[in-house]
């Protein structure tokens, strides 16, 4: 408010030094002579309308300032807002990777773009066991881990999701054959080694089951899915905590 009185009385005084300006240049070559009460009218008429004028126009100007700020801060929090929600509505909540949805319309996507690369099924063997003999808290457990550890050794590129229950999927971006083979043992090592104990402080052991299939440029998600799946029950069929191509 001190700004806005400080800016009112500068345009006051200005108007005075305008008017008395204006004044004396025009009133003696008119004859007249500015004395006396034209000398105060000259004075008083620019402070009694520059004041209440000014002061209204810069309490104005201000509240808008304001309102513009809070707007641009609300559209900034909105935005924020709408990222982190679109960033939930992606995400499988218990694991942090893709959700089944998000994944299939990021393969789609890196098949429309003609990427080719390593799409791997993966299971968690024995993991009703799990629940069964240490409680579904534990088999949570299990499966967040098994989501951290995916996502932890993928490439920013690649892609890791959950597609439903103990089931995950990876795609790696641009993989040739051989890595995709040695990513995938390397997923079935890591999972293997998971230090993972019951509340109380029994050992759960883990195994993963991976089916991996080796897809060309323009490859169809769904038959690369049903030929992962397929390796995928041929390594459970063959002993489990096994990776078939």
């Amino acid at each position: 408010m001190q700004g806005i009185f400080g800016k009112t009385l500068a345009v006051a005084a200005l108007s005075v030094l305008a008017s008395l300006a204006i004044s004396f240049a025009f009133v003696p070559m008119l004859g007249g002579r500015v004395a006396g009460a034209g000398l105060v009218m000259t004075i008083a008429c620019p402070i009694a309308i520059s004041i209440p004028a000014s002061f209204l126009h810069f309490w104005q100007a201000e509240r808008l300032r304001a309102a513009n700020a809070a707007l641009a801060q609300a559209r900034d929090e909105l935005a924020v807002a709408y990222d982190r929600l679109q960033h939930q509505a992606r995400r499988d909540a218990l694991t942090g990777v893709l959700n089944r949805a998000a994944f299939l319309a990021e393969l789609d996507a890196q098949s429309r773009a003609g990427v080719h690369g390593g799409l791997l099924f993966l299971d968690v063997d024995h993991f009703k066991s799990v629940n069964d003999r240490f409680g579904h808290a534990a088999g949570d457990q299990a499966l967040g881990r098994v989501g951290a550890l995916l996502s932890a050794l993928s490439a920013d590129n690649d892609l890791v999701g959950r597609l439903g229950g103990e089931e995950f999927a990876v795609f790696l971006h641009q993989a040739s054959p051989e890595r995709m083979l040695d990513h995938s043992q390397a997923i079935r090592e890591a999972i293997e080694a998971i230090d993972l104990a019951s509340p109380a402080g029994t050992l759960i052991a883990l195994g993963i089951s991976i089916g991996a299939f080796h897809c060309a440029p323009r490859f169809d998600p769904a038959e690369a899915l049903a030929a992962s799946d397929r390796n995928l029950y041929r390594a459970k069929s063959g002993g489990r905590n096994m990776v078939v191509a």
